[in-house]
């Protein structure tokens, strides 16, 4: 499959981040989704599946629990519920510690707004990372998740990919290579391959079936 269907053929079909899945337009650089996101990135970067973190996160949000004040005044049991609720069940009670801590933490270091987290490293990547690693929860894994999206706003992280989109990168026989991937499309668009990689890879795609998948529609 010549690289450039291989790219069109991944985007159609998996290149809806998780980000604007859960409604998020991370673009914006709004307080309110940003502190969305990184909430996501905490629950996804649990060993659970990313459709039970999705609706984990979606849950916390319908709640209203959009914003770290408003998580904040929420209790720990009925944090645990929702998460329960939601299908998070093995991790439901330390999350939800984690998730107060958190937000807890944005008030009194960011005055609730993740923004300034940015403005604290001076936009500086390694710092930005470092930072984010001080929220109890967000270990090397979630920090991935949240810059591997948050780079469309956070220009200074881009070109970012970590070591699960490099794995699935390579099961599509593409190079292992920041400067080779991120030259595959419009930087505005390099989260949605990065996301792209990784859904084709967890539904064990191959570079095969996509060519196959791509051209089913014409054959009927």
């Amino acid at each position: 499959m010549p690289q450039d269907s291989l790219i069109s053929a991944l985007l159609r079909r998996y290149g809806e981040t998780y980000s604007s899945e859960l409604g998020l337009d991370l673009a914006g650089n709004v307080p309110s989704d940003l502190f969305r996101w990184l909430c996501a990135s905490l629950l996804m970067s649990a060993p659970i599946s990313s459709r039970l973190a999705m609706r984990a996160a979606r849950a916390l949000s319908d709640k209203g629990w959009t914003t770290p004040s408003k998580l904040a005044l929420s209790k720990w049991r009925d944090r645990t519920s929702v998460l329960n609720a939601a299908g998070y069940a093995r991790f439901d009670e330390k999350t939800s510690t984690l998730l107060g801590d958190l937000a807890e933490k944005i008030l009194e270091d960011y005055g609730g707004d993740l923004r300034g987290l940015r403005e604290t490293a001076h936009r500086d990547p390694l710092t930005e990372r470092k930072l984010l690693k001080e929220f109890k929860g967000i270990g090397d894994v979630g920090a991935d998740i949240f810059c591997r999206e948050v780079q469309v706003a956070w220009k200074e992280l881009y070109p970012f990919a970590d070591d699960r989109t490099y794995a699935a990168a390579r099961s599509l026989g593409l190079p292992e290579d920041i400067t080779y991937l991120s030259a595959l499309v419009e930087p505005e668009t390099f989260p949605d391959l990065l996301t792209a990689l990784i859904r084709a890879d967890m539904t064990g795609e191959t570079a095969a079936s996509l060519s196959r998948a791509d051209k089913a529609p014409e054959d009927d």
